[in-house]
């Protein structure tokens, strides 16, 4: 089965087809860094990790960009607050508005990056900023006017969209009927209430750049097309990002592409993720029912919170909840439990031996991962795909229980939870890891140590003894569980 994508602009699933033999280029709308990054980011960064995942899984060389969007009407507004009681902004306040703002942007890029970097998402390969990109924003829009797409007003340039005979055609939506419902618009003096600006000449305080229209800064749609074609060229597999950004900024970035380069189509699958909502609304800052992943990760595990939005399409609506969250819990338990579960085995049975027969054959397990594959193809379907990783658990639940295991299949169990694992992004610590890193937080670390001492005093009979070591061990934390196989340990 080949992989096959929801491609937002044919309305269909298509059979994935490089531009390139071998390579993939992407790009993924990024943050606009004014306030600290939430659930809703990472629901759209993990979802193009994953498909990043997959395509490196399947050998192809990926190019990934993501952009931050570090100068906007939000971040202005931000640099804008003082605390007069603190030095550091009130040393800004001798500062120009680009540095005010830079300020602004830099302090959440880093803590974007903090969080993203704990649910295990890989970073792209390039990240530009649109205040680095002017140049190539203002060569932009000299083209779009040269080509009678874009027109002067007193406050700054503007795209015309009546002038893209294709506009509407991401979102599925007319243009007669996008004009009859449009609000009125601040500036009344634009040929269309869709027109949109390219170029915002400056006003009072705001950071501003020169062009030959005036000191300004670039409108929002601009940027993206002017990074992704400098790094991606004029034409590119990939385009994804939430939702929320179909209409209009998607919308807009097409017109103004296709309209200066003659490129069409100029990206080829766009793909977007769909909403995270609380009480059936669609969670937003605007609406103030976010939760910001500083916060979440207080309560949860990172990989809980990755495992919690993988568990639903991507392209569905998910509800947050407490609720969902530890069922999630639950999961990811299973699967720690699991690894950690051969690892113990792997350590106590025996080397498989030439007249031993093997319990499972390498069809079987190919069968597991054909069928995680098959989820995979099927538009990157990762609900579907996590079923076939339990079912696997399951089956390896099922057979470590027959007195005739060998470490030769328990480490193929091993290897394939891994390997799906891996793909998803889902990070599982095995038993020496786990180990070592549960150990350094309690008082003694020598667990293994104390457990064969316990061993031993059992062995003597001395229960007197081996109970008080338990009970020792369970002051710190640790809780033992006697097996066929000898006695293992968790933290509790």
């Amino acid at each position: 089965m080949a992989l096959k994508i929801y491609n937002d602009l044919t309305r269909k699933f298509d059979e994935f087809s490089p531009l390139n033999p071998d390579k993939v280029s992407m790009y993924v709308c990024g943050i606009t860094p004014y306030d600290e990054t939430h659930l809703g980011h990472a629901r759209a960064y993990i979802t193009f990790d994953i498909v990043r995942r997959y395509f490196e899984f399947l050998n192809y060389e990926v190019k990934h960009v993501q952009n931050f969007t570090d100068v906007d009407d939000k971040i202005i507004k931000k640099s804008e607050i003082r605390n007069p009681k603190s030095e550091t902004n009130s040393k800004s306040e001798l500062q120009n508005p680009k540095q005010k703002c830079r300020e602004v942007s830099e302090k959440y890029i880093a803590s974007y990056f903090e969080v993203m970097d704990k649910l295990n998402i890989k970073r792209a390969n390039i990240y530009p900023k649109a205040t680095e990109h002017i140049p190539e924003m203002v060569s932009w829009i000299k083209g779009l006017i040269d080509r009678g797409f874009a027109y002067l007003l007193d406050d700054g340039v503007y795209f015309e969209v009546s002038k893209f005979k294709d506009y509407g055609k991401l979102s599925g939506r007319k243009l007669d009927e996008m004009e009859s419902g449009a609000r009125v618009d601040v500036n009344q003096k634009k040929r269309n209430p869709l027109d949109f600006a390219l170029w915002k000449l400056v006003k009072e305080g705001e950071p501003s750049w020169e062009s030959p229209w005036g000191a300004g800064r670039p409108g929002w749609h601009i940027e993206c097309s002017a990074m992704s074609t400098k790094y991606l060229g004029e034409q590119f597999d990939i385009h994804g990002g939430g939702l929320d950004l179909e209409f209009p900024h998607h919308e807009n970035e097409i017109a103004q592409t296709e309209a200066l380069t003659n490129k069409v189509p100029w990206v080829k699958y766009w793909m977007h993720n769909g909403f995270v909502n609380i009480n059936s609304q669609k969670m937003s800052k605007s609406l103030g029912n976010f939760f910001t992943l500083t916060d979440i990760f207080i309560k949860y595990d990172p990989m809980i919170v990755r495992l919690f939005l993988l568990m639903t399409h991507y392209r569905s609506p998910i509800n947050f909840s407490d609720e969902q969250l530890n069922e999630a819990k639950t999961a990811y338990s299973k699967i720690v439990n699991i690894v950690y579960e051969i690892d113990f085995l792997i350590s106590k049975v025996r080397e498989p031996e030439a007249e031993i027969e093997v319990l499972e054959t390498d069809d079987e397990l190919a069968r597991f991962k054909n069928e995680f594959v098959s989820a995979m193809d099927d538009d990157f379907n990762t609900a579907k795909a996590i079923g076939i990783v339990f079912e696997f658990i399951g089956f390896v639940n099922k057979h470590i229980k027959r007195e005739k295991i060998d470490t030769g299949s328990l480490k193929e169990y091993k290897k394939l939870i891994f390997e799906l694992c891996g793909i998803l992004g889902l990070k599982i610590e095995d038993r020496e890891s786990s180990i070592k890193n549960q150990a350094s937080s309690i008082d003694n670390p020598d667990i293994e140590k104390l457990i064969s001492e316990r061993n031993e005093a059992r062995a003597s009979k001395n229960f007197k003894r081996a109970d008080e070591m338990r009970k020792q061990l369970l002051g710190s934390g640790i809780i033992l569980e006697d097996t066929a196989y000898g006695t293992k340990w968790s933290k509790s």
